[in-house]
């Protein structure tokens, strides 16, 4: 039985061919980015002093900028 605080695990490879994708601009691999760590992305919004939209969409965006920026 699963809990509902298990995170989805993915081998490095898979991660890897998921971030190339992302950097090739694949829109269902940086969906599958986001579900991937949609957790923490949450958490770490709650630091951010914004709404928390706001939070989660600007941490979304600076983390895909980041991965399509790095080689």
């Amino acid at each position: 039985m699963e809990n509902k605080d298990d995170a989805e695990m993915i081998t490095d490879r898979q991660l890897l061919e998921l971030m190339q994708a992302v950097r090739q601009k694949d829109p269902e691999a940086m969906l599958q980015l986001i579900q991937l760590y949609k957790e923490d992305i949450v958490n770490i919004s709650k630091f951010i002093h914004m709404p928390k939209e706001d939070a989660v969409s600007e941490i979304i965006l600076e983390f895909l900028e980041y991965i399509q920026r790095s080689d």
